[in-house]
């Protein structure tokens, strides 16, 4: 398949951003962890001799993490267009495809994971928005927090997907499909000498 200029650049910014989306979930997770932080944070204030209970710990500790967390609802936007701009191209930008029914069962096996895939993404930005427009929308808690966890679930696909698409692109490009990495940056697959 021949990647058209606007589809390499929409791919480009669509991995800087999704990989800087699931960085920022990262860095949730590990080094601006509320509880590992409150935790270091009441120990430390401790030896100056200031005690905070647990949820006071728990604020500040949730305060070191707010620029992060707007850098995410920032990409998130981000995501959220280019998944409409995703819809564009794919309407508008020929590309010579072959007909599912014609291929091999590993490009269908691609297919379908890519199709799976989009799903999941889409899937991502709506629940993303509906938990950013959540107050404005007058969702109870109980709602915006069901919302939040199958946000949080589908983005383990998304992590199992990256080194997947990874690997099996470098696969590709080492055996059947040679060309495929230059294609994807510069149009133009390599030639061999």
């Amino acid at each position: 398949m021949k990647y058209s200029l606007a589809f390499r650049l929409w791919h480009w910014m669509n991995a800087l951003v999704v990989l800087a989306l699931v960085g920022t979930v990262l860095l949730r997770w590990t080094l601006l962890s509320k509880t590992a932080n409150a935790q270091i944070l009441s120990e430390k204030l401790l030896t100056m001799g200031i005690s905070i209970t647990d949820t006071q710990a728990i604020t500040l500790a949730k305060s070191l993490r707010v620029e992060l967390w707007q850098w995410h609802i920032t990409l998130g936007f981000i995501f959220a267009g280019l998944l409409l701009l995703r819809l564009v191209l794919e309407r508008f930008h020929a590309k010579e495809k072959t007909p599912f029914k014609e291929l091999d069962i590993h490009h269908k096996a691609v297919e379908v994971l890519y199709c799976i895939l989009y799903v999941v993404l889409t899937i991502l930005a709506a629940t993303g928005l509906l938990i950013y427009f959540s107050n404005d929308l007058g969702f109870a808690k109980d709602v915006t927090h069901t919302i939040k966890e199958v946000h949080e679930t589908l983005y383990y696909y998304v992590a199992f997907f990256i080194p997947l698409h990874v690997v099996g692109v470098f696969i590709a490009d080492a055996t059947k499909e040679k060309g495929l990495v230059s294609e994807m940056i510069h149009g133009q697959k390599r030639v061999e000498n």
